[in-house]
């Protein structure tokens, strides 16, 4: 069968990801080929190698999360305030719900293969590029250079407390949300001290 074939691939993934979901992180390539029913070489054959294999799972969970993150960024008319708090909470409910994913791609393929490591940071650096360019049509944060920096640094910040949550589980959720939160809204409603200087 074609290593081309658009079904076949989508079966392996689905397999990888049943695997990774019930393993967790260390999931091994022959667990992989064995739920798919076929043999490593065959599995590889699809993917062109493990790498490829990464790659292909990252993209299809990099759409999953940008897709999720998207309409919350964008929603007309919500308050600065209730935005931050759906993207936040739906991030961290995503990663959460799909802890052993989330550890394999950013953690484990992101540390054996540099390809799915860039692919994993340039889906966040993108992130922060699109919430920067929202921030920026805020009527707060004129400026579009700062909008970028307040944009990339609230998606580092979320990914890095997130990473760090998932690791405190007693600590509730709901504090960590109003706690990004409230460093957004108050990020966002500083003035610039270059701003604030007279001309």
């Amino acid at each position: 069968m074609s290593g081309r074939d658009p079904e076949r691939r989508r079966a392996l993934l689905d397999a990888a990801d049943r695997v990774i979901r019930r393993e967790g992180p260390e999931a091994s390539m022959a667990a992989i080929a064995a739920e798919a029913g076929v043999t490593k070489p065959i599995l590889y054959r699809h993917f062109g190698d493990k790498s490829g294999l990464y790659q292909a799972l990252a993209g299809r969970h990099v759409r999953s999360v940008v897709g999720l993150l998207r309409p919350e960024f964008d929603r007309a008319g919500a308050d600065l305030r209730g935005r931050a708090r759906s993207a936040v909470t739906a991030y961290l409910d995503m990663i959460s719900a799909n802890l052993n994913l989330y550890r394999f791609l950013f953690h484990r393929a992101g540390a054996e293969d540099s390809r799915t490591h860039s692919q994993m940071t340039s889906v966040v650096r993108g992130l922060g590029e699109e919430l920067g360019r929202v921030i920026a049509a805020e009527s707060d944060v004129p400026d579009p250079v700062r909008a970028q920096v307040l944009g990339h640094a609230f998606v580092g910040m979320v990914q890095a407390t997130g990473d760090w949550w998932l690791e405190h589980p007693e600590v509730d959720r709901t504090e960590v949300v109003e706690g990004l939160v409230s460093v957004i809204v108050a990020a966002m409603s500083v003035t610039p001290a270059s701003a604030a200087r007279p001309r």
